[in-house]
């Protein structure tokens, strides 16, 4: 259930709404939209009445929002979500891009790749410092000391760290580190730790599941929106299919499919999404002009030595052949890519 009440209303009428619906044993989500103020209610809202709240002073609507999904609905708001990092935006008109190498390998490697990102104009770097891989036996990250590491990119480099939680142990280290925590795809259905990550209300990217459907990456947002974390970004990184020529599928068709649904923002991994360095850029321009807020990108200054996803990373040169591009294609769908000024030179 929706409570749709005016902006400028008391601050008493609001509480009081809030109030009854604690009174009534469901949970209040207040999220304020650009002209509006939605309360949401999660819990046993099928035994709640409309006119329970029709009455009360400033409220305008009572909705029954419909979707499995509540919170994270474009039901429950239907402008879009913004979400601000220090200045930084992520979705709204101006484009995100999130870029680095797939994992800190070393101190030197990650040094040396977020400095040309930055002279770039770049403002999220990635990196894995925990791996999750499909074989034990692959390179599993540099765990703590690649924390470290990072830690020491954000403070030379003045760089928005995104960077992914793994399990409840090493939560609370990510999270100090990181400024968005991302969730891998495969821990978009391991419930009981989206829930535990939400308790933290930080920035979350989550990406979708290898075989999981729209449907099921929305519910899965709505774990971390339920603890009352609304900072959430969607991530289409492709899904397993019956094709073999690439690493995965990326379903593009989610994009416009997650704006119609959704008021979340949603970012595009090609990367991941097709597997293959050289078809990568093309994947990317084509994510924007399917409407995506941003890019996650796999950049390496060595991807034939890199000790995971080589071959799917771009070299700095070719990063910024892209950014061109993109640059090219922002306004043409009504978007922005903000660049600080950077090197002509990229290694």
């Amino acid at each position: 259930m929706l409570i749709v009440m005016g902006l400028d209303s008391p601050r008493s009428d609001i509480d009081k709404v809030i109030q009854k619906i604690v009174e009534l044993n469901c949970t209040p989500h207040e999220i304020p939209g650009s002209s509006k103020l939605a309360i949401g209610i999660t819990g046993q809202t099928h035994l709640l009445k409309e006119e329970d709240f029709q009455m009360m002073h400033s409220v305008q609507e009572v909705v029954r929002v419909t979707k499995k999904y509540k919170l994270v609905s474009r039901q429950m708001k239907s402008d879009d979500t913004i979400i601000n990092i220090d200045g930084n935006s992520i979705g709204g008109k101006e484009l995100c891009i999130i870029a680095g190498p797939c994992s800190v390998e070393s101190r030197d490697q990650t040094f040396a790749i977020a400095e040309q990102l930055k002279k770039m104009g770049i403002k999220f770097f990635r990196a894995g410092a925990y791996k999750p891989r499909s074989s034990p036996y692959t390179f599993q990250g540099l765990k703590e000391k690649g924390l470290e590491i990072l830690a020491e990119v954000k403070e030379q480099f003045d760089l928005k760290i995104v960077t992914e939680a793994m399990n409840s142990q090493s939560l609370n280290q990510v999270a100090e580190v990181a400024d968005i925590i991302q969730l891998g795809a495969r821990n978009m259905q391991n419930y009981s730790f989206l829930e535990e990550v939400g308790q933290l209300r930080k920035p979350v990217l989550l990406k979708r599941g290898m075989s999981a459907t729209v449907e099921d990456l929305l519910l899965s947002a709505e774990y971390i929106a339920a603890q009352s974390s609304y900072n959430i970004i969607l991530c289409e990184r492709g899904i397993r299919t019956f094709e073999t020529s690439t690493r995965n599928t990326l379903d593009l068709n989610a994009v416009p499919v997650i704006k119609q649904a959704s008021h979340l923002p949603i970012i595009v991994d090609p990367s991941h999404g097709v597997g293959i360095w050289d078809k990568v850029p093309q994947m990317a321009l084509a994510s924007i002009a399917a409407g995506a807020d941003g890019l996650m990108l796999e950049v390496h200054h060595d991807p034939e030595n890199a000790l995971s996803d080589g071959y799917q990373s771009l070299t700095p040169k070719r990063f910024k052949e892209l950014l061109n591009k993109l640059s090219d294609l922002a306004p043409i769908v009504n978007k922005e890519l903000k660049l600080y000024e950077y090197s002509n030179n990229p290694a």
